[in-house]
C-alpha cells in the first residue's frame, strides 16, 4: 500500500504544501464553528479553547498523525444545540464550517488564477500551492456538505427536512460508520474527491474569467 507519506520523498513540495493546507484549512473550519456558536448563544466551544486556529485543539495528535500517514485528517469542536435557541440557528453554526472552506477555495482560486495570468516563472510554486489550496477546501467543503449524520450537512439539510432531525442517535452513528466505509473502500469517495476539485475548477475558472475582464 502506497501511503501519503511517501510522497515526501517524490514530491516534498507537494506533501509539505498539502499538510500545512489542510491543516490550516480545519482548524479555520472549526474555528469558524466554534464562532458562530458564540454567536448564537453556546459559549461550549469558547471555553474549551476552539476559538483558535492550534492543530493540537481543533484536531487533535492522532488527525495530526494520519494527516501526515495518510493524508487525511478531521476536527472537532464541541457544540451544545440546548443553547442555541432555534432549528435556524443550529444550521447556521453547522454550515459556519464548509462556509469557512468555500471562501478559502475562492481566495485561494483568485490567487492561482491571478498569478498564472501574470506569466511570471518565478510564482510558479506559489501557484501550485494556491491551487492545492482551492481544491484542498473545495473537497473539505463537498466532503462536510455530505447529508450524513454526524457530518455538517446533515444539520443544514435538517432546516429544510425536518423528519431528518428526527433519527436517533444510536441509528444516526450507524448510518455515519457505513458511509464512511463505502467513501473508503468504494469508488464514492473518488467522486466526492472529483466533485470537489471540478468545484475548484469552476472557482478558478471564473476568477480567470474575471481577470481578463481587465487585462
Amino acid at each position: 500500500m502506497d501511503f501519503f507519506i511517501s510522497s515526501l520523498g517524490r514530491d516534498p513540495f507537494y506533501f509539505l504544501s498539502w499538510v500545512g493546507i489542510v491543516t490550516f484549512s480545519i482548524c479555520f473550519h472549526e474555528y469558524a464553528h466554534a464562532s458562530m456558536a458564540l454567536k448564537r448563544g453556546d459559549d461550549t466551544a469558547a471555553q474549551l479553547g476552539h476559538l483558535s486556529l492550534n492543530p493540537m485543539v481543533q484536531m487533535g495528535p492522532m488527525s495530526v498523525v494520519m494527516l501526515l500517514l495518510i493524508g487525511i485528517a478531521w476536527g472537532a469542536v464541541p457544540v451544545n444545540p440546548g443553547r442555541l435557541r432555534t432549528r435556524a440557528d443550529v444550521a447556521m453554526v453547522s454550515f459556519a464550517g464548509p462556509a469557512a472552506n468555500l471562501l478559502l477555495s475562492l481566495l485561494f482560486g483568485f490567487a492561482a488564477a491571478g498569478l498564472s495570468l501574470m506569466g511570471d516563472p518565478s510564482t510558479s510554486l506559489v501557484v501550485r500551492f494556491c491551487a492545492y489550496g482551492c481544491v484542498a477546501n473545495g473537497v473539505l467543503f463537498v466532503f462536510n456538505m455530505l447529508p450524513v449524520p454526524m457530518f455538517d450537512g446533515w444539520s443544514v439539510f435538517s432546516l429544510f427536512f425536518p423528519a431528518m432531525s428526527q433519527v436517533g442517535p444510536q441509528k444516526a452513528q450507524n448510518i455515519s460508520l457505513i458511509v464512511l466505509a463505502v467513501v473508503f473502500i468504494t469508488p464514492l469517495g473518488g467522486l466526492i474527491w472529483g466533485l470537489g476539485a471540478a468545484l475548484s475548477g469552476v472557482v478558478m475558472g471564473a476568477w480567470a474569467r474575471v481577470f481578463a475582464l481587465f487585462l
